[in-house]
């Protein structure tokens, strides 16, 4: 188990709560005083977090990404200039949980305008019964109705959160809790920088509007599919499938690269079979290796479904929307929409 893709339960507890009330006791002016009159540094975590500052702040911010493209963010390291760049900053956004390295040198940086996305939507607690897939038969016999997708999502998608339990963090890939987030960031933009609220509102509605348009055409797509279980190396997608009434069924768990089990490959062949699944799908930013041992085994496609995590020249689209709109058209292609 890669220990790092792990997010203990303490790390979101009473994070809907506290919401945006941290913020509240900011000094605005600080942020203001520390962009010295011209735009305000903003640094991100990792590119979700870029993408909506970016978006969002416009002309008035420059952004600074801690993760690099192609870098896994889960496994990054911060070097000592990085770390004094975050205390520098005068707006930090990040997702509690993801990058722990990142979580220590916010916590150490004093800076006043700092932002965990996790606060801004609902996180799904999957619970301590969730041990990978050590599920037995339990995998293969859930049922697939949209109605019933929460319940998959919290016992069948592949997610090990630890003995404590803990909360998925994936909440970009779902365009409407992706949409409450950027809610969120333009309401503490306009706080930390109120000299520019308009424009982040403007920016915000304009953001929200276009990940509405995003929610439609995936409820539109994938309405009416031959079947509703896809088959992933990289368990990120629960609450896209929740969202949209799909099963995911992951491979080995939450690690991309990690290699499953013979009774796995088999149960993931019983559930193809019976599911009338016939992809599996890989991400851009790690290797393909399990998906395509696991498609030779079980006769069944390779494709691409991004979860997100950065940007590179092998990403299927320039940005957030266009990935999206790609991993729309793959689940499509192998979901078998009508």
């Amino acid at each position: 188990m890669n220990v790092r893709r792990l997010i203990p339960s303490t790390a979101v507890a009473g994070a809907v709560v506290l919401g945006l009330t941290a913020l509240s006791a900011c000094s605005t002016s600080d942020a203001a005083d520390g962009g010295n009159g011209d735009k305000l540094k903003v640094t991100a975590s990792f590119y979700p977090m870029q993408f909506l500052a970016e978006k969002i702040g416009g002309e008035h911010v420059a952004v600074t990404s801690l993760t690099k493209p192609g870098v896994e963010p889960h496994d990054l390291e911060l070097t000592p200039r990085q770390i004094g760049s975050i205390s520098e900053s005068d707006y930090v956004l990040y997702l509690k949980g993801i990058q722990p390295a990142v979580d220590d040198a916010i916590k150490q940086s004093g800076v006043k305008n700092t932002v965990d996305a996790a606060t801004l939507t609902t996180l799904e607690n999957h619970g301590s019964e969730v041990s990978g897939h050590d599920h037995g038969e339990e995998g293969d016999e859930h049922g697939h109705e949209g109605e019933e997708a929460h319940e998959e999502h919290s016992e069948g998608d592949g997610h090990n959160h630890g003995e404590e339990g803990g909360a998925d963090p994936h909440i970009w890939l779902d365009p409407v809790k992706y949409a409450e987030v950027a809610k969120g960031v333009g309401t503490s933009l306009e706080k930390a920088d109120p000299d520019h609220a308009a424009d982040y509102k403007k920016n915000t509605d304009a953001l929200v509007a276009e990940l509405g348009e995003l929610n439609t055409a995936y409820e539109t797509g994938l309405k009416n599919t031959a079947t509703k279980t896809f088959i992933t190396t990289h368990s990120a997608f629960g609450y896209l499938a929740e969202r949209y009434g799909l099963t995911q069924q992951g491979i080995a768990g939450i690690d991309p690269e990690a290699e499953p089990s013979p009774a796995r490959i088999q149960e993931i062949h019983t559930i193809a079979e019976k599911e009338k699944a016939t992809t599996v799908f890989f991400e851009t930013l790690a290797s393909d290796r399990t998906a395509k041992t696991l498609a030779k085994d079980t006769g069944l496609r390779t494709g691409v479904l991004d979860p997100l995590e950065g940007i590179t020249d092998k990403s299927r689209g320039a940005d957030y929307i266009e990935v999206m709109e790609s991993n729309l058209a793959a689940l499509q292609k192998a979901l078998g929409a009508k």
